[in-house]
């Protein structure tokens, strides 16, 4: 008796429990069908994403351009730059030159004025001219001096090719092998600028 009244007393419960898992087999499938709609919603349309890709491009197009003008502006710069640099060297090389040939001359008209004296004299002896042509050589070679300019090529002194041009060979056995026996026409150099090579006749 005792376990019907139990079962009779459980009924209702049971009745409620299977009420509520039906509820909850019901909604499930609702909660499902509820979620992808939603996430459907949240997601952007392919419109939407064509539009944020032509910004995009449209972003990237305008950097590109701006970036190309600042390198054509620069590019232009230094092409005048480099121009102006062209021409002011061009003008400074030719007002060097001009100031050096300038110096040059300089130095030889004293020697042009000390001939023009001494062809002037109508009556002077054998000896007066060998000493105006000796004052005169003095006055050339301190000219060259004070130009830099110096002699090379001395008897005795070994053959460089470089710096000598050979014109006859001659055997000599007081002079060493393969040096100078005889200038026959100095050579100057400015610094280590060969100016004209020296004519010599090389021994042994």
């Amino acid at each position: 008796m005792n376990q019907e009244k139990t079962k009779v007393k459980n009924a209702p419960q049971a009745k409620e429990e299977a009420k509520k898992q039906e509820q909850k087999v019901e909604t499930k499938p609702e909660a499902k069908k509820a979620e992808p709609e939603k996430s459907e919603k949240e997601q952007p349309s392919a419109e939407d994403k064509l539009k944020q890709e032509l910004e995009e491009t449209r972003r990237q197009l305008k950097e590109s351009q701006d970036a190309a003008a600042k390198q054509k502006d620069v590019l232009m710069r230094t092409a005048a730059e480099y121009d102006n640099f062209r021409k002011r060297t061009a003008r400074e090389k030719g007002t060097i030159y001009a100031d050096a040939t300038a110096d040059t001359v300089n130095e030889m008209l004293s020697v042009e004025d000390n001939l023009e004296r001494a062809l002037a004299q109508k009556e002077c002896s054998a000896e007066d001219l060998r000493k105006g042509v000796e004052m005169t050589q003095k006055q050339m070679q301190s000219a060259l001096k004070k130009l830099g300019v110096t002699e090379m090529g001395k008897e005795g002194d070994p053959f460089d090719p470089a710096l000598y041009s050979a014109v006859s060979h001659v055997e000599d056995k007081s002079l060493g092998e393969n040096v100078i026996a005889k200038v026959l026409q100095k050579g100057y150099k400015i610094g280590n600028k060969v100016v004209r090579h020296a004519m010599v006749q090389v021994a042994n």
